[in-house]
């Protein structure tokens, strides 16, 4: 059964880091793209970072250089490294299991078809 199970959510003032944890169960993250997609009340989901199976990086233009999105295959976790905060990065933030690639992945939620139950992270100005 797959499951993935976020944490490291939490509050923050403005142009702190916070890192959230993605641990996956029942298939390994070495087979598959996963992301870090976030939603905010009232917007739509919105796909932020991704990683391939071989380990390569995307990211949406809204966090690229300030965020991270890395795994540990041996602990079948992702993480998402987030830097430099700002007010509108609160949301509540998914990891997703996507589609398998091993070059790129995409950025779009419906690629992507299980999620975890979320983590709130809320940046205070």
């Amino acid at each position: 059964q797959v499951q993935l199970m976020e944490s490291g959510g939490g509050s923050v003032q403005a142009g702190g880091s916070l890192r959230l944890s993605c641990r996956a169960s029942g298939y390994s993250v070495m087979t598959y793209c996963m992301g870090w997609f976030r939603q905010a009340p009232g917007t739509e989901r919105e796909g932020i970072a991704v990683i391939s199976e071989g380990g390569n990086p995307g990211y949406a233009d809204s966090v690229n250089g300030r965020f991270t999105i890395s795994k540990d295959n041996g602990k079948n976790t992702v993480y998402l490294q987030m830097n430099s905060l700002k007010p509108e990065d609160t949301a509540m933030y998914y990891c997703a299991r996507g589609p398998s690639r091993y070059w790129a992945c995409p950025l779009t939620a419906r690629d992507f078809g299980y999620w975890g139950q979320g983590t709130q992270v809320t940046v205070s100005s």
